[in-house]
């Protein structure tokens, strides 16, 4: 599985000046319920791309070994503190390529719904969670159950059920002493990182609004088949709400995280619009978005999303409008920051790759140093309810708000008959 588009820009990075104040300390976030805002830790600087040495080979299983998938199961090899041990796909000639590529031994190549499950019991000590979303909150409780370490893609699931579910497998992966990571890239990259930190220490004055977009165009969506398993391979999935979460929850998730990271709480409600546009769609995820979100401090945050053949770039950006300064964190592209007193650029490149990279590193540290703080599953399940609530507000055209979403706890059903167990 594949679950972003790829960036092509040039690597590197500078800042043409800054100020340093960026040690200033996070505003701190207050919450009546058991759903904290994103924690201080969350803006840590990344760790280096390579440790400079590994205590040992952390023995990896691999679940969805498609485009994405094997893409990152061989930067999971590149790192060297691992030893790529099993893999899995629902389809086993994908599975066969994947494993041959990384040298796997044919004994542990599991394909079927239940490959995951013969993959985790092989002897794997960790494993990357990179299928359609929908099988996630199962993957997660499994693997906790069997005590391994999770790293997982976003988003965590397609439905509030999902979320909750995947909400309460990482914390007891934490109690259990276990590592659980969710893969967001753009919260990684250094200069995102400046901004960010610029904009806590009051750079922009007070927060008034955000604006957050995500641009790309959309995937194959072929006719519906007796059974779902043609949707089930090279991000087909993302034209279906059940199966992928839609367009909204599994692309526009990048725009929206980066507007709650600044926020620094998740909304309260949504109110939005959408339609589909791509030709012939055959998937009932909507592809065209206009929703606003509200904040219980007061921030307004419009979002924009579409995925058509257009010829508009491939764009993810959050702007945040303060009292005094503006600022402007991205996936790919300028970074800056405006303020009364300050300014900062810099370049964000590659980041599809740089952030995996960061990630994987973070990954292996974490589990070899034994740090279970595993801070990116708060601000993935608030990243993905978030997308959910603009989904659901902008399908009924009406708004939603958080604890109404929560209190439905609906969850989305998706029928496997037909398909190899």
């Amino acid at each position: 599985m594949m679950n972003d588009i790829p960036l092509s820009q040039a690597s590197g990075a500078r800042a043409l000046s800054r100020r340093r104040f960026l040690g200033g300390a996070l505003a701190a976030s207050a919450a009546a319920s058991s759903f904290n805002a994103f924690p201080v830790r969350a803006e840590e600087p990344p760790p280096p791309a390579k440790p400079a040495g590994f205590t040992r080979k952390l023995k990896l299983g691999v679940v969805g070994c498609g485009g994405r998938g094997s893409w990152l199961a061989k930067l999971f090899q590149n790192h060297g503190g691992y030893d790529l041990f099993a893999v899995a796909d629902y389809f086993q000639p994908v599975a066969d390529a994947c494993g041959d590529a990384l040298g796997v031994d044919r004994a542990r190549r599991f394909s079927g719904l239940s490959g995951y499950q013969r993959l985790m019991e092989s002897g794997v000590e960790a494993v990357a969670l990179e299928t359609p979303p929908y099988f996630f909150p199962e993957h997660a409780k499994a693997a906790v159950e069997r005590k391994l370490h999770v790293y997982m893609a976003k988003p965590i699931a397609v439905d509030a059920t999902g979320c909750l579910g995947v909400e309460a497998a990482a914390g007891r992966a934490t109690a259990g002493g276990r590592v659980f990571l969710v893969d967001y890239q753009l919260p990684t990259d250094p200069h995102n990182l400046d901004v960010a930190r610029l904009i806590r220490a009051g750079a922009l004055g007070k927060v008034m609004a955000l604006h957050t977009h995500y641009f790309a165009g959309p995937f194959s969506d072929p006719p519906l088949t007796q059974t779902i398993e043609s949707r089930l391979q090279r991000l087909t999935w993302c034209n279906d709400v059940a199966i992928g979460g839609g367009y909204h929850v599994n692309a526009c998730i990048h725009a929206v995280d980066a507007g709650l990271w600044i926020a620094g709480e998740r909304p309260v409600a949504a109110l939005g619009l959408s339609r589909v546009g791509r030709p012939q769609p055959h998937g009932d995820s909507h592809d065209v978005f206009e929703i606003v979100f509200e904040f219980a401090n007061g921030i307004l945050m419009s979002h924009r999303g579409k995925h058509l053949s257009n010829l508009l770039d491939f764009d993810v950006v959050c702007h945040a409008l303060g009292e005094t300064g503006n600022a402007r964190i991205c996936y790919g592209g300028k970074t800056v920051l405006q303020g009364s007193d300050n300014h900062y650029e810099g370049e964000v490149g590659n980041l599809y790759e740089a952030g995996a990279v960061r990630n994987i590193a973070k990954f292996y540290e974490a589990v070899t140093r034994e740090n279970f703080a595993n801070e990116t599953v708060r601000r993935s399940v608030d990243g993905a309810l978030a997308t959910i609530l603009g989904r659901e507000a902008a399908l009924r055209r009406t708004r939603v708000t958080w604890d109404e979403l929560l209190r439905e706890n609906r969850r989305l059903e998706v029928d496997l008959r037909g398909l190899k167990a």
